[in-house]
């Protein structure tokens, strides 16, 4: 089982990024998606989750700014992040849980991706 995370990199302060995170191994369409993001040094915390009958989740930092979304024929989930702020910056991950309830706890996660770099300079 495999998450991949793809589309993370450098970008302005109030310009866009679109992440990706595409699943191999085992279908994820009966999972929680979700995104985390994490600074050195600190824990990693909740950004965004889709969930049961596609409803989202958004940390409050975050909304009316990102948005989540998942595509099962791809066995993937995207997020798209507007409005960046150099305190966007972190490296991204995405997870999966095996139960397709809403959790912002990481703990809840079996499985995850390896993470991608995002950095939004002022």
């Amino acid at each position: 089982v495999l998450l991949v995370e793809s589309g993370g990199g450098w970008v302005q302060a109030g310009g866009s990024m679109r992440l990706s995170c595409a699943g191999s191994g085992r279908s994820f369409s009966g999972d929680a998606m979700a995104w985390f993001r994490q600074v050195q040094g600190k824990e990693r915390g909740f950004v965004s989750c889709v969930a049961w009958i596609s409803r989202t989740y958004y940390a409050d930092y975050v909304k009316g700014q990102f948005v989540i979304s998942q595509d099962n024929a791809k066995n993937a989930v995207d997020l798209q992040m507007n409005s960046l702020k150099p305190e966007d910056t972190a490296v991204y991950y995405c997870a999966s849980r095996e139960r397709r309830y809403y959790s912002s706890n990481p703990k809840n996660y079996k499985f995850w991706g390896q993470g991608t770099q995002v950095t939004v300079s002022s």
